[in-house]
């Protein structure tokens, strides 16, 4: 008995007091001091907010479109003997060019015979006037009194010429045939497409092709009823030499920024039923030649952005384009470094700057970093853009 408490339970004794002492140990031991975790603060690069004064331009967008497209189409019938080589689809071709020739064999005819009874009404009128003096001088013998008009032949006489005028019209409409078997340009243009094929028998009315003017394009710009009146342009408006507006249209063509001048010629007089907007009709003159950019033409179809000169003055808030993010919004730093979303209201903007109506205030700061994500309240490091800045993290502990 006694080797029992000595071999097993000593060491179990002993065990159980090192866990008491242990645990005594460890609650007399003082509580670990806790420190605040630090925050790191972003910092960001920040510039003023000015006020400035500019004439501001109003921008808009649009098509460009012909100002004359028509269906070319013939006017006399007959076999296509020849097409013009710039009767061809994307060809360029100047007023009165010929175009299109069509048999005149028949038509050659038309006038040759025309000819031949314009000469004979000719005759009959010659013989109905000698007729008349004839008569005139028999009764003048014969008779005593007024005569008769149909006793001098006077009727006939005016049949005579009445058949003469319409020989001759009939004769003015075979040669106007004649001429129009030869289909010529209307004006100077283009060619969009091509319908017909030589040895094919055309109609009048045959819609040979379709064609364009190149002398003047035309782009629909639409406005909004504040962009009326920065540019102070009414309703129905129609320009003159004096008062139409410059425009300056922007497009990238072949990766190449280009842009081309023109003008307002006028307004719509109405308000269009489905955006509610009103259309400003821009004009631009030989597009395709002295109008284009470097030879780069404002080519139909092309769409095109539009800055509209504007010569009313307008008080702006001013900053850095780089202030403005998505959904025209700002970051702006409050004096207690607190990050301030704010929506603003956007008038211009360009390359470098935008210009504000409201939504910040002259003298506040706009934050103009790249953040990739903020939440309204946060504390920042505002930065100035202008002094030399230390790159190293910034912290501080949370109070």
């Amino acid at each position: 008995m006694k080797k029992f408490l000595k071999n097993v339970l000593s060491p179990v004794l002993v065990l159980i007091a090192s866990i008491f002492i242990v645990q005594v140990l460890v609650a007399a031991k003082p509580p670990l001091e806790k420190k605040p975790p630090e925050q790191r603060l972003l910092s960001l690069f920040v510039d003023e907010v000015k006020a400035e004064t500019v004439n501001l331009n109003v921008t808009s967008q649009g098509e460009v479109k012909p100002q004359t497209e028509i269906d070319l189409t013939s006017l006399v019938s007959g076999q296509i003997l020849s097409i013009s080589p710039q009767f061809s689809e994307g060809s360029e071709f100047s007023k009165g060019t010929t175009l299109i020739k069509i048999d005149d064999r028949d038509y050659q005819v038309a006038v040759t015979r025309a000819q031949a009874q314009v000469a004979s009404a000719k005759v009959n009128v010659e013989k109905e006037l000698a007729n008349s003096k004839i008569k005139k001088e028999q009764w003048q013998r014969k008779h005593k009194g007024k005569p008769s008009d149909y006793a001098l032949n006077i009727p006939q006489i005016a049949e005579a010429r009445a058949l003469l005028k319409a020989a001759q019209a009939d004769l003015s409409a075979a040669e106007l045939n004649l001429q129009r078997t030869e289909i010529t340009a209307p004006f100077t243009g283009r060619v969009l497409n091509e319908t017909i094929a030589i040895g094919q028998y055309i109609t009048p009315a045959t819609i040979l092709g379709h064609v364009f003017s190149t002398e003047v394009v035309e782009v629909r710009l639409p406005l909004t009823d504040s962009q009326l009146g920065e540019l102070s342009l009414p309703m129905g408006f129609m320009a003159n030499t004096t008062n139409a507006p410059s425009v300056t249209f922007t497009a990238t063509v072949g990766n190449q920024p280009h842009q081309w001048q023109g003008h307002i010629v006028r307004t719509n007089a109405a308000i269009d039923k489905n955006t509610r907007l009103v259309y400003a009709i821009a004009e631009i003159d030989d597009p395709y030649g002295a109008g284009s950019d470097d030879g780069t033409a404002m080519a139909v179809g092309m769409y095109v952005n539009a800055s509209i000169d504007s010569h009313k003055s307008q008080d702006t808030l001013k900053l850095p384009r780089l202030a403005l993010h998505s959904n025209d919004k700002v970051y702006v730093v409050n004096e207690d470094s607190k990050l301030e979303i704010r929506k603003v209201v956007v008038l211009s903007t360009n390359q470098d700057y935008v210009h504000l109506a409201s939504g910040v205030s002259v003298g506040e700061k706009v934050v103009t970093s790249a953040v990739p994500s903020v939440t309204d309240g946060m504390e920042v490091i505002a930065i100035n853009r202008n002094e030399q800045v230390d790159t190293k993290v910034h912290t501080i502990k949370q109070g």
